[in-house]
């Protein structure tokens, strides 16, 4: 079922009709621009379709049928209290796909939207024709081997405390206070003019809905995923890599395995981007998006309508 859901960006110099759809009892807000080829973007953790907003109109406008859709538990979406994983999120976008999009996709994805863009490519190759990572990250979560023993003990005892009954409600609302937001913000972004209030109502609104401190916690103690040296071998489609080469949070070090494949003659295609933190496509939305028509036409043969 699909009915239309207030907008939520009336501020933005493109506003974006946000439309609701009802995946397993849970509603689902999605937005879709343009006419053409199928685009699907996949936002990063504590992100929304909000973080698309300086690229959705202008992939819609080159001549793309471009969706966003914010994931269970996140953005306008329901904030479901039950047990996450990537895996939960894969299913919604396989049934997502099934819903509305129906022919072979481009999947984007940021962080671990990235990560959920591999795993469509390679158990659902037939809906996906390419994809495109903004700084994938190679987990939901850190696998307790890749933290040093006292870094294990406190996340250990961070993430008991955010779900607890009696402190986490306190913890979460000191997280999501927006002077905080915007201090984690100038970690990952490099560019501070970037980090605009629009950007920091987009992250805090979803953070005060029913439920959200309960998901936030779910997250944090939910399995990483698979690994990214899992995936790659499954994959044949066309592949572009974005990375900001001054993200703290997915270090483009971790880009050696993309690299690789470059050097392999397969097919993908590697860009770093100076100066820029986590999330290029905000921080840097004319380079991203500019990099990403000219690999759909060039690499995978997605020529614009009209």
């Amino acid at each position: 079922m699909t009915t239309e859901f207030s907008p939520v960006l009336m501020g933005s110099p493109h506003p974006l009709e946000i439309l609701t759809w009802t995946w397993q009892d849970h509603h689902i807000a999605y937005t879709v621009q343009g006419n053409g080829r199928p685009m699907i973007l996949i936002h990063g953790f504590g992100a929304s379709i909000g973080h698309w907003r300086q690229n959705i109109p202008v992939l819609a406008a080159a001549g793309y049928k471009v969706f966003a859709l914010d994931l269970l538990g996140f953005g306008a979406s329901e904030k479901a209290i039950l047990d996450y994983s990537v895996e939960l999120w894969q299913a919604l976008l396989k049934d997502f796909w099934t819903a509305h999009v129906q022919e072979p996709a481009v999947f984007v994805g940021n962080s671990i939207g990235g990560l959920l863009t591999l795993m469509m490519l390679a158990d659902y190759p037939k809906m996906a024709a390419g994809g495109v990572l903004l700084n994938p990250a190679g987990g939901l979560n850190h696998r307790p081997e890749e933290l040093n023993p006292p870094l294990r003990l406190i996340m250990g005892i961070f993430t008991k405390l955010v779900s607890s009954d009696r402190v986490g409600g306190f913890l979460f609302n000191q997280i999501r206070r927006k002077p905080r937001l915007r201090n984690t913000l100038r970690q990952v972004y490099q560019d501070e003019a970037a980090i605009t209030d629009e950007l920091i109502d987009i992250l805090y609104q979803p953070s005060c809905d029913p439920g959200a401190q309960k998901v936030f916690a779910s997250i944090l103690t939910a399995p990483p995923g698979p690994r990214t040296e899992e995936l790659l071998p499954r994959i044949t489609q066309p592949l572009l890599v974005l990375w900001g080469e001054a993200d703290p949070w997915t270090p483009i070090t971790g880009s050696k395995a993309y690299q690789a494949l470059v050097e392999q003659g397969k097919p993908v295609t590697f860009v770093p981007i100076p100066n820029t933190g986590h999330c290029p496509h905000d921080e840097r939305p004319a380079v991203v998006n500019a990099e990403i028509l000219k690999w759909l036409e060039l690499e995978v043969g997605m020529k614009r309508e009209g």
